[in-house]
């Protein structure tokens, strides 16, 4: 069975981080659907690359086109795109909905620190996110490392972890090892899938 991703999209996320979970994972036959959290499918990135996202989330929610729940939401960083997801209301609920139901919530780089914690979706359990946190936050356990797994949140240092975190994600959908490792191994390196 097809597994479904949902990819959050706001104005300034880091693209490198998106466009690379989105590839590894369409290699390996996972659906990815981007979510423009906007007014427009058609987003700057961090670094003003133009790109148009598959829906809005906002029509999607209205409009019951999306999979009841997806089996993963993926949260890029970017100061001003975690900034944007965090403000917006719609986003959190979409977060916390599929948090609620044991889905994969996968912040990288800074969405753990700015997007959940605010929000207690961190709700106690390890994460890493891009540097240390100057502050503590008390919703969460940091760790450092490069990929952290701890209950259904998968959440990834920054953008030097991006193929890690994919195929560390692909597995916890398909648990298809021999296939993820090929995979790791054409484009990537020998990947070590222990979490």
């Amino acid at each position: 069975m097809t597994k479904h991703v949902a990819l959050l999209l706001a104005p300034g996320f880091e693209e490198a981080e998106a466009i690379i979970i989105l590839d590894v994972l369409k290699r390996l036959d996972i659906a990815v659907t981007t979510l423009a959290c906007h007014n427009s499918q058609i987003l700057d990135s961090y670094h003003g690359l133009c790109v148009k996202a598959d829906a809005l989330l906002s029509l999607t929610l209205l409009n019951g086109n999306s999979p009841a729940l997806y089996d993963a939401v993926v949260i890029p960083g970017g100061p001003l795109g975690t900034q944007s997801l965090a403000e917006n209301h719609a986003v959190i609920d979409f977060i916390r909905r599929h948090d609620d139901a044991g889905k994969w919530i996968c912040p990288i780089c800074s969405a753990a620190a700015r997007v959940l914690a605010p929000h207690k979706l961190l709700k106690g359990r390890r994460y890493v996110c891009s540097g240390r946190p100057s502050d503590p936050v008390a919703d969460g356990v940091y760790v450092d490392a490069t990929v952290v797994a701890d209950g259904n949140l998968l959440s990834g240092q920054g953008l030097g972890a991006a193929f890690d975190f994919a195929f560390y994600l692909a597995m916890r959908l398909t648990g298809d090892e021999a296939r993820i490792r090929r995979q790791a191994e054409h484009i990537y390196h020998r990947l070590n899938l222990a979490l």
